[in-house]
This record gives C-alpha cells, sequence and structure tokens, in this order.
C-alpha cells in the first residue's frame, strides 16, 4: 500500500505540474496518471488501495466541501436566489432526457435503460468545479454577480438530485416500480441536509467560542481535526437513515461549514478554510488519480464515436438548460457562457456510480460503463480548460476596496 501511494503522489504531482506548465489543467495529468497506473495498464496499484478507492474519493470530496462552505458567502447567495436553485435540476433534467431521446436509436438500449444512462452521466462534477469556483472568489472574478457562488450552490446539490433519479431509475430497470416517496425524497434530502449541518455548524461554532471565552485554547489544527470528524459522521448518518428517511450528507456538510463561517469570528473561519486549502493540495492528487484507476480502457475503445456523438448532443441540450435557468438575470452574455462551461465537466459521480449497472447484471450496464468513462475523458478536461481559459476573458474582476 505504502508503495501505491508514493506512486499516486509522486507520479500524480510530476504529471500535474507537466499539464501546468504546458497550460493544461492540473488534473488531466492526475486522470492520466491513475489510468496509466491503474489495474487496466500497468496494475502498478495494490488492491488494498483499489478497495478503499470509494472512501478515499468521497474524503477528498468532503475536504473540497468544507473548503467550499467556509469561502461561501450566504449574503452574496441571496443575490442569486431563482437561479441557483434552477441549476441544481434544471440542466442535469434536460441531459437525462437527451438520453431519453436519443440513446435508444444511437445506442441500441431501451428507453429505461438509456434513463438509467442519463442519471450516470447528468451529474456536474463538483471536484473540478468548485475548486475553481472558490479560486474565482478568492481572485474576485465574477463575485459582483454572485457567479461563482451560483454555479457553486448549483453543483453541490445536482448530484444529489441526480443520485437519487439514479436509485429510482435502476430500480424500474431490475423490474422493480418507482413510488412517489422515491421523487419526494430528493427536497427531503437536501431541507434535512441543511437542517441537519446548520444545527451541528452552530453547536460547533458555539463550543470554538466557549473554549476561547474560558481561554481553552484549541489550536487551529484540532478544530480542522474536529470538523473532519463530524464531516465523516455526517456522511455516516446518510447512511445510517437509508431506508428510513432522505438526508443528504454532502448537503449537511456545506451546510456546516457556512454556518460556522456565520457564527464564529472571522479569524476562526479564515484560519479554517486556509487549513483545508493546504489539505485539499494532498486530497485533489487521491481524489482525480484514483478516479482515473477506475477507468476501464477496453470497456472506452469500445463504445466507438457513436457514445461521443451522444455526450455532446447531451452536453448541448445541458447548455440549453442552463441558459434558460439564468433567464431574466443580471447576467451578460459573456457570464452566460461561463457558467454553460462551468457545467460542462463530469468525474466524480461518474466514476463512483459507472460500474454499478453492470455489477447490479443490467443489460445495459457494459454500455452505460463505456459511456461514463468516455465522459469523464471528454468533459472534465474541456470544462477545465475552458473555465481556466475564458474567467478572465468572460468575467469582469471586482475592485477590492
Amino acid at each position: 500500500m505504502l508503495t501505491s501511494l508514493a506512486l499516486i503522489f509522486l507520479v500524480g504531482l510530476s504529471m500535474a505540474a507537466i499539464c501546468q506548465k504546458i497550460k493544461l489543467p492540473r488534473i488531466i495529468g492526475m486522470l492520466v496518471t491513475g489510468i496509466v497506473l491503474g489495474p487496466y495498464v500497468l496494475d502498478l496499484l495494490d488492491p488494498s488501495i483499489l478497495s478503499i478507492s470509494s472512501e478515499l474519493r468521497q474524503m477528498a470530496l468532503i475536504i473540497i466541501l468544507l473548503k467550499a462552505g467556509l469561502s461561501l458567502d450566504l449574503a452574496d447567495l441571496k443575490k442569486v436566489g431563482r437561479p441557483a436553485v434552477m441549476m441544481s435540476f434544471v440542466p442535469a433534467s434536460f441531459e437525462i432526457l437527451a438520453f431519453f431521446l436519443f440513446a435508444p436509436y444511437l445506442l441500441g438500449v431501451t428507453r429505461m435503460e438509456a434513463a438509467v444512462m442519463g442519471s450516470v452521466l447528468a451529474a456536474v462534477s463538483p471536484a473540478v468545479v468548485v475548486p475553481r469556483m472558490v479560486q474565482l472568489m478568492d481572485t474576485k472574478y465574477g463575485t459582483s454577480k454572485s457567479i461563482p457562488q451560483l454555479v457553486m450552490a448549483g453543483a453541490s446539490c445536482d448530484d444529489i438530485f441526480v443520485i437519487v433519479l439514479f436509485s429510482t431509475f435502476v430500480s424500474m430497470a431490475q423490474g422493480g416500480s418507482a413510488h412517489l416517496m422515491d421523487f419526494l425524497s430528493i427536497p427531503i434530502s437536501i431541507v434535512l441536509g441543511i437542517i441537519l449541518g446548520a444545527i451541528v455548524g452552530f453547536l460547533l461554532s458555539l463550543f470554538f467560542e466557549t473554549a476561547y471565552a474560558h481561554k481553552h485554547c484549541v489550536r487551529n489544527s484540532m478544530k480542522v481535526i474536529i470538523v473532519l470528524g463530524i464531516s465523516f459522521l455526517l456522511m455516516a448518518i446518510e447512511t445510517w437513515t437509508k431506508g428510513i428517511v432522505s438526508i443528504s450528507g454532502l448537503l449537511a456538510i456545506v451546510s456546516m461549514a457556512c454556518v460556522v463561517k456565520i457564527k464564529s469570528i472571522a479569524s476562526v473561519s479564515n484560519r479554517l478554510s486556509e487549513k483545508f486549502g493546504k489539505l485539499w493540495i494532498a486530497a485533489e492528487v487521491i481524489l482525480f488519480v484514483l478516479v482515473g484507476a477506475a477507468v476501464d480502457i477496453r470497456y472506452t475503445m469500445e463504445a466507438g464515436v457513436v457514445a461521443i456523438g451522444m455526450i455532446l448532443i447531451a452536453l448541448v441540450f445541458r447548455s440549453i438548460g442552463v441558459f434558460i435557468c439564468l433567464l431574466k438575470t443580471q447576467l451578460n452574455g459573456k457570464e452566460r457562457l461561463f457558467c454553460i462551461i462551468a457545467y460542462l465537466p463530469k468525474a466524480t459521480v461518474q466514476a463512483a456510480i459507472g460500474s454499478v449497472p453492470l455489477a447490479m447484471g443490467l443489460p445495459c450496464g457494459k454500455i452505460v460503463l463505456s459511456v461514463a468513462v468516455l465522459a469523464i475523458l471528454i468533459t472534465a478536461p474541456l470544462g477545465a480548460l475552458g473555465m481556466d481559459f475564458t474567467y478572465q476573458r468572460l468575467l469582469l474582476k471586482e475592485e477590492k476596496f
């Protein structure tokens, strides 16, 4: 395992640095590292690492969501309002619709299998999007109209909406039936996640303030460990309550971080945000190298040009969905174009659930995984490159006073 970790960090960082040097996003180098080191090419990663790959990827995602929550200004988010809510489900719904309409003709699947495929592919990747939105907030690009906050809020909810739809469609594809409660669990999951996170965040900030008032010094490093531990617990609560009530652990984490930022003194939240920013450097490598390791090149080669065409059609539908969300907003044409670009990348959810239909023995499993892999390889670099190369041209920089 130690050899595998050494390869992940050293080769992953080296490839990221090379990509950065030639003006490509670092994520491309990390994804390629995972593909090459993974079980389908050189097979240099220990099976013990791969067996806990999903847990490690989830931990990395938690770290960046904490950083996002501690950077998110709810006052700015209030300016966004309706578009942020619409961005959490409209673009994904349009993309699923594209698969439902076109996949049966292009890929030879049934309508139900097309819906399963669409729900796998429809999620935007917060692991690609959120770090870039945090960077934009730090450098004040687009913040005068709360564009990074809008994209970040929408991307955080988008995954939950899609994953719940995925579980519903898979149940239907297996011969089960979808109940009204399956669809009602989407808003319930979002609301309960926000409430749970807000309560925990309030108690956590109270603890930090009480310790500070009584001159019990809780070091920043200790605060990071406490916050991480509670975040893992919030994710566990989502698992414990599964089948009873739907609670979004990821949204609870973001909500908790937001409340800690609001209720704690500025120095505490700023230092925590800085600490999690440093932790993300390591977490990012683990996340994307292991996402790359989950990519099976054999399935990718078999998918072919038709699958690429289906992905591009779905992205057009998704872009139309984003455009509709931004109607009657203050955003100009360039800013709307940036939001469309920011909603293109896919990686984390597709790597996590792309192989589930195949593992369940669904007839569409192989083609779903093939298209999921291709979507990662096409859209993650496309979206990342698009954001990195266009934000200075498409967004206005807010002047600091």
